[in-house]
């Protein structure tokens, strides 16, 4: 980046701004359009787990999710970066059961739930956590799937150059234009790749899957709008906002990233925050967001209630805010 990007959000303590986050965003359609934006979007950025909607695409359009008979909740839970909670693990257990799965095959690693009541509920059974309690259990239960329906070897399914991983990139080139091939490429927190691109693909991409006749893309959003527990969990925010707005499609990615589409006005958007701080980001998105004009009154004041968010001391008095600034 040759230019630093614009403040986007802000924190405040009494009545003084403490903190700023710079960051740039886009919102755009399939097509070209360019609807709003703010900093470079055109620097390459990792999208991390903001893109878990193309990596359950080959899952879908492959005829896995079918042949396996997966479920509304379980196409939600392959696009979630979860919690941990029960029910999370729960789905995550049925889908590998229903390709006849171990758990064992999971190469997502391990790591306690989010939550502190289901860590406590973990240590109270004197169990230890397993990469079913992964937030990314699902998304790894639904690649597994894809490798059995594919034929491929379940081990090493994580790796750049397997089948799964081939078929996400083409979903990716596909939908995005990312040019995977060639472009800079990570190991993300459960060891799939993570290819960089810049955040104006990133929402195109997201307006191309969720496009009006797109099936696969209305079968992921239907699922979403059913189940939002599932994407994300208890006091999350993609969970918060897409409850209260279900013609939203939304998802967190790490280091300050959100993207998602709303389908009803075949628009894709992407943000990114510079530090990756989330607090920043949600502020953001929730901001930008809401100032477009495809939204009821009713959605709109939900979205604009997600632009602020009041912080409190550890004797519960409030000291401030996380507000976007622009």
């Amino acid at each position: 980046m040759t230019t630093a990007n614009p403040v986007l959000a802000e924190v405040t303590r009494g009545h003084s701004i403490e903190s700023r986050h710079r960051g740039a965003f886009v919102i755009a359609d399939g097509h070209g359009g360019l609807i709003e934006s703010a900093g470079d979007i055109a620097h390459p950025v990792f999208p991390r787990s903001s893109v878990k909607a193309f990596q359950c695409v080959p899952v879908i359009e492959s005829g896995a999710a079918d042949r396996f008979g997966f479920t509304d909740e379980e196409i939600a839970l392959c696009c979630a970066s979860h919690n941990g909670e029960a029910e999370h693990v729960r789905v995550a257990a049925s889908m590998l059961a229903k390709a006849g799965i171990a758990q064992a095959a999971y190469e997502c690693g391990a790591h306690w739930p989010e939550r502190m009541e289901d860590k406590a509920a973990l240590a109270k059974a004197d169990e230890q956590p397993r990469a079913i309690h992964n937030n990314c259990s699902g998304k790894h239960a639904g690649m597994l799937a894809l490798a059995k329906h594919l034929g491929a070897p379940l081990e090493g399914y994580t790796r750049k150059d397997h089948p799964v991983q081939l078929a996400v990139a083409k979903a990716l080139d596909s939908y995005c234009d990312a040019n995977t091939a060639d472009a800079d490429w990570g190991i993300d927190g459960c060891s799939v790749p993570t290819w960089s691109m810049p955040l104006l693909k990133q929402a195109r991409g997201f307006a191309n899957l969720f496009a009006s006749g797109n099936a696969t893309g209305a079968r992921i959003a239907k699922a979403v709008a059913a189940h939002p527990f599932m994407v994300a969990g208890t006091g999350r925010f993609d969970t918060k906002i897409m409850t209260a707005v279900p013609r939203l499609f939304i998802k967190v990615g790490a280091e300050g990233v959100f993207c998602g589409a709303i389908p009803h006005a075949d628009l894709g958007f992407a943000l990114k925050i510079d530090d990756g701080g989330i607090r920043g980001a949600e502020v953001a998105i929730a901001s930008v967001l809401g100032r477009l004009n495809c939204w009821t009154a009713q959605e709109r004041e939900a979205i604009a209630s997600f632009a602020h968010n009041r912080m409190s001391n550890w004797r519960k008095l409030e000291v401030g805010e996380t507000r976007a600034s622009f």
